[in-house]
């Protein structure tokens, strides 16, 4: 699927495939990135794949699920065959796949004759690329993935994306497949306020109403990781980042690093024998998210009957 009601064109040779994989009921700002990625007509969307997020609750990856298919239904986009089922957990083990809808569609995408590269966006943990990985070593090849997650460099430290699945990490960073992270020093870097929000995305249609509201409810919420959530009146929308990346490279804005054995603790270990990761230092927030006040803005106008 492809949305590219727009006054210019993007040039076919520019075209991608783009894979999301979410945990979108995890917190409140999958959603946003979401929406980007449905809007950006440099994309050919062949899958969003709802994730697990942990053992917060024992059905998170179904509520990743519904939360991707109410987001659908907002847009009046078809989900049919376009919103898949993911790991419904981590990893067991660094050798055990978890089979599921979502690495069966990455493995499918990567292995087509398709001169359009393919692009698949982490926006939880690593477990479907891991687990396709593991069911066909081959797509290391044939795609690319874009992962938010992992702690500062040098050290590393706590991240909640790679805590979730350590494992998964592990088994990425060690394959061949090319990997750009945006590590947490650097998704933090798109702070926005409420105040910015009600005025550029609440007035644009159920969507955009949802966006902020869905967000509002969210911080409100009793829970372990309340007394982490920002001051109040801003947040941080982390995952719009790998959308970004694929709108504007930021050629210069990364370092070429050897990817690191991850510890339990999630600590970065130097691993001489493995191959580098593009590990990304500072985002353009600005670009990024003027670029999504914009899509929504004139995807309502043109439909204002959403």
């Amino acid at each position: 699927m492809r949305y590219d009601e727009y006054a210019f064109d993007v040039p076919k040779e520019k075209h991608i495939r783009v894979i999301v994989d979410t945990d979108a009921k995890n917190e409140a700002d999958d959603q946003f990135a979401i929406v980007q990625a449905l809007l950006s007509p440099r994309f050919e969307n062949v899958g969003y794949i709802a994730a697990h997020f942990g053992d917060r609750v024992p059905d998170s990856m179904t509520r990743s699920y519904e939360e991707l298919r109410r987001i659908f239904s907002l847009m009046q986009f078809p989900a049919e065959d376009l919103v898949l089922h993911g790991a419904p957990h981590a990893l067991p083990d660094g050798q055990t796949p978890v089979e599921s809808e979502g690495a069966q569609r990455i493995i499918e995408e990567a292995m087509k004759e398709d001169d359009r590269p393919l692009y698949v966006l982490f926006l939880g943990p690593l477990t479907d690329m891991a687990s396709a990985l593991l069911m066909e070593p081959r797509i290391a090849d044939r795609c690319t993935a874009i992962w938010i997650g992992g702690g500062p460099y040098p050290t590393g430290g706590p991240e909640f994306n790679l805590g979730n699945d350590i494992t998964a990490a592990n088994v990425v960073f060690g394959s061949r497949l090319p990997v750009w992270q945006v590590p947490k020093n650097v998704y933090e870097m798109m702070a926005v306020s409420l105040s910015e929000l009600e005025l550029n995305v609440y007035p644009h249609g159920a969507i955009g109403r949802y966006l902020l509201e869905q967000l509002d409810a969210h911080a409100h919420e009793e829970g372990p990781r309340k007394s982490s959530f920002r001051n109040g009146e801003t947040w941080i929308l982390g995952d719009n980042p790998a959308v970004g990346l694929l709108l504007y490279e930021h050629r210069f804005c990364f370092d070429w690093i050897q990817a690191p054995l991850i510890t339990r603790d999630m600590t970065y270990s130097v691993n001489s024998l493995n191959r580098p990761i593009r590990v990304y230092r500072e985002v353009d927030s600005h670009l990024i998210l003027n670029d999504l006040y914009a899509k929504l803005a004139l995807f309502i106008r043109k439909h204002p009957e959403l």
